[in-house]
């Protein structure tokens, strides 16, 4: 429990009133359809996990879908050939976390026996594993009552406890959750219904993340070495590929090939560029 609790002037009602309303619109509107609403498999909420970071629902759900239709287990992840693994994730950006998320299963197979672990310590040791996507895995495969803050639970919090202020801390925002969460019958519940509300109040509010003092625009796709580097990967995953005929500029493409040489993505081999 946070020492700076009685700081937060915030009733005990309103609370109370906060966490009934949230249950409530989840009970009726909730996006149960979710495939990973419907799992604890410690090993799918790593993928699902994995997937979401910075990417649309919509465009990870039939990823998901194929992803454990090919990989449904980490051992049979932990011996796949990672250009495999690359096709499959193709679409979704980002690559660092396909290969993150290929390195991470062949460490549980090995150092693990093949299960995810539950604690928060050997999580973060995983690659692309920080604190949040530790803590997300907590909650929604083992229900451990841990401290989740992204975009949508930030919108909600916000818009309800501190639509007046002009920024919002994240200290703050744990503070309320603190006094929230001993409440919860359920966290794997509670926060699925907390990112759901939150999706509905950016619907017809508008982003109230924008008050958070760490509020950052995420740069557009289209035109950054980001599109470059997707590309190329693409282009790549031919069996011929041709990287000069990209519509691109040859350094930005050089600068694309760099970039995913040091994320251990691609490598060149006789002067040829392949995935790793």
């Amino acid at each position: 429990m946070s020492p700076y609790m009685k700081y937060i002037k915030i009733k005990k009602s309103d609370i109370s009133t906060f966490y009934k309303q949230v249950l409530a619109y989840w009970k009726t509107h909730g996006r149960h359809h979710l495939p990973w609403r419907h799992t604890d498999n410690p090993y799918h909420i790593l993928v699902s996990e994995m997937m979401l970071q910075q990417t649309q629902v919509d465009r990870v759900i039939p990823k998901y879908k194929a992803f454990l239709r090919i990989f449904p287990s980490v051992d049979a992840l932990s011996k796949s050939n990672f250009r495999n693994v690359l096709t499959l994730w193709s679409g979704l950006g980002y690559n660092r976390r396909a290969k993150f998320l290929h390195e991470s299963a062949r460490i549980i197979a090995k150092e693990y026996q093949g299960v995810v672990p539950q604690e928060k310590e050997l999580l973060t040791k995983l690659p692309g594993i920080g604190e949040y996507t530790a803590s997300a895995i907590r909650v929604f495969a083992f229900n451990e009552k841990e401290i989740l803050i992204e975009t949508n639970i930030r919108t909600a919090l916000i818009h309800h406890f501190f639509s007046s202020k002009r920024k919002v801390e994240d200290t703050e925002l744990v503070m309320v959750l603190e006094r929230i969460l001993p409440e919860v019958m359920s966290a794997r519940e509670w926060y699925s219904a907390l990112m759901d509300y939150g999706t509905y109040i950016k619907q017809e509010y508008g982003n109230a993340t924008q008050k958070s003092s760490g509020y950052k625009k995420q740069s557009a796709f289209k035109g950054s070495l980001r599109e470059v580097r997707g590309a190329v990967l693409r282009e790549l995953q031919k069996e011929t590929p041709k990287i000069k005929a990209l519509p691109f500029t040859k350094d930005r493409v050089e600068k694309a090939l760099s970039g995913l040489e040091r994320d251990a993505i691609v490598v060149s081999k006789n002067g040829r560029w392949e995935i790793a």
